[in-house]
């Protein structure tokens, strides 16, 4: 059937053309509200600016049809095929597209508000600026699809796959994201107020200049994501995953932190030059001066210390340091004392490069070990940071419980 045939038999009343063979039609600025399309195959069809409100359309083929600008208000479109196709501007508000196959559909700036979009494939889809307000888009697929400056505010979003999904300015005010996987999902400066975000993974997700004021973020995995100069305004981020992640420039105002308390931005104070200190106290006759003591009228060190050393000037009391990682702000390696001595090491050179200190300034060691049959795995990451030469003085003793039931704690002496 051509077109001119098609038109005929609308105009004289005729609307169901179900099982159709209209591949290729040219229908563009036609109205033919009302027809009924169902299974009929317009496949690579022009349809541009076509009115077909209300249409049945129900498990129709338009794959790679161009319906650009059409007007499909309100049609029952139940497992219509629109992969490939172009419906760039379309109206599609209040239509019925459950089942539909969008795959690789172009939707820019088309109207799906209030649109029923339940289990459709959206994969690889291109959503950019289309408005889905209040559109119900529940075990949908939108992996990979770009989605950016889209309108998704109050849409239900329940079981949907939003995978690799390109939400850059998106708008998902109030959206309820909670348990979703957003992990590595651009979401650059998209508006994100007061969405429910419970338990939802943001690993390696970029949330740069996103707006997430009033959002809750509670149990939220946000390892390693990018929030550099987000708005987290009133937020709440209690018990989320912060290890890694970038707040550079982020407002926190009045929000929950991820320990429960009310965020508190850090009042900056003048820096102290300790090396600078020591410089002036060299000068005025306070420098430091260091020697190694031995004597076969004792037991020889079997391990990276000295017997004694003699030292002046200014000293440093590092308190004893055990495995927590800043970055977790928690304890690491619960079940491996080697590591535990790796990240002790590093805490205690942290404190040391602060104070202008290396570990060549430091004299006296503490070991505290849990169990002292730990001994010869702390003493090899312990051994890589001084030479047997000129290693501080120390001692090593087991005790019955440490803090946070960790398995070694260590402390210093050092004389700058």
């Amino acid at each position: 059937m051509d077109a001119e045939e098609l038109l005929e038999k609308y105009a004289a009343g005729h609307r169901d053309f179900r099982n159709a063979q209209l591949s290729g039609i040219d229908l563009k600025g036609a109205d033919l509200s009302g027809i009924v399309l169902s299974s009929a195959n317009l496949s690579g069809a022009e349809l541009n600016e076509a009115i077909l409100t209300k249409a049945d359309l129900q498990g129709a083929n338009f794959s790679r049809a161009s319906l650009v600008g059409t007007n499909l208000i309100g049609v029952i479109g139940n497992s219509v095929n629109f992969s490939f196709a172009d419906l760039s501007g379309a109206d599609l508000s209040m239509a019925n597209l459950t089942s539909a196959n969008l795959r690789n559909t172009k939707l820019d700036n088309a109207n799906l508000s209030g649109t029923q979009l339940i289990s459709v494939w959206l994969t690889k889809a291109s959503l950019r600026e289309a408005n889905l307000n209040r559109a119900n888009v529940s075990g949908s697929n939108f992996t990979m699809a770009n989605l950016t400056g889209a309108e998704l505010s109050r849409v239900n979003l329940a079981s949907a796959s939003l995978e690799d999904a390109n939400l850059q300015k998106a708008k998902l005010r109030g959206v309820n994201l909670s348990g979703f996987n957003l992990s590595g999902v651009n979401l650059t400066e998209a508006d994100l107020g007061a969405a429910n975000l419970t338990g939802t993974n943001l690993k390696k997700a970029c949330l740069e200049g996103t707006n997430l004021e009033r959002a809750n973020l509670q149990k939220a995995n946000l390892m390693l994501a990018n929030l550099e100069g987000a708005n987290c305004l009133k937020a709440d981020l209690t018990d989320s995953q912060t290890y890694g992640w970038n707040i550079k420039n982020a407002d926190f105002t009045d929000a929950i932190m991820p320990d429960g308390e009310i965020y508190e931005p850090e009042i900056s104070e003048p820096e102290i030059d300790y090396k600078q200190i020591y410089q002036q106290e060299s000068q005025t006759g306070t420098s430091m001066t260091r020697k190694i003591i031995r004597t076969d009228k004792a037991p020889a060190p079997v391990g990276p210390y000295n017997q004694a050393i003699a030292a002046t000037g200014t000293m440093l009391f590092v308190a004893g340091q055990i495995a927590i990682d800043i970055r977790l702000n928690d304890i690491v390696y619960t079940d491996d004392v080697a590591k535990q001595t790796e990240q002790v090491m590093a805490n205690l050179e942290a404190i040391l490069t602060e104070a202008g200190a290396t570990w060549l300034d430091v004299v006296k060691t503490t070991v505290f070990l849990k169990d002292m049959n730990d001994f010869a795995a702390v003493n090899a990451v312990y051994g890589k940071y001084f030479d047997s030469e000129t290693a501080p003085a120390r001692a090593c003793v087991e005790v019955s419980r440490l803090p946070k039931d960790v398995l070694v704690e260590i402390d210093c002496i050092a004389v700058i």
